[in-house]
């Protein structure tokens, strides 16, 4: 169905900033609410932010408010994420994914992407 592709992961030091990516396939980008997750080793997925199919609401998880801003590019097909602020507890796998209709934090599909990789030292 939909092909998610995120890059823009790496190793930073507390305090300092990522940009995230998710590009995507297919013809519905523009149609979808989108949204961005993490798991942390040992730890279940979780909902960071999500953004509406125009980009006009965003909804946050707690720990990304006033950090974090999450926006999209309709014509390149392209989810971002901002991140300030770093801290060693934003170390996680990123994952982008199509949020469910109705609400702002159910992840849509079934399959994840590889994800990108996010490690920050103290």
């Amino acid at each position: 169905q939909v092909q998610l592709v995120e890059s823009g992961g790496g190793l930073v030091q507390a305090g300092g900033s990522l940009r995230l990516s998710c590009a995507a396939s297919g013809r519905t980008f523009s149609n979808a609410r989108m949204g961005w997750f993490r798991q942390a080793p040992g730890k279940e997925r979780e909902f960071v932010a999500a953004i509406s199919s125009s980009g006009d609401n965003t909804a946050y998880s707690g720990s990304a408010q006033g950090r974090f801003t999450i926006s999209r590019d309709n014509a390149e097909n392209t989810l971002y994420l901002q991140m300030n602020s770093l801290a060693p507890e934003d170390t996680a796998i990123y994952y982008c994914n199509a949020v469910a209709r109705g609400t702002w934090s159910v992840a849509r599909y079934e399959n994840w992407g590889q994800g990108t990789q996010v490690t920050v030292s103290s």
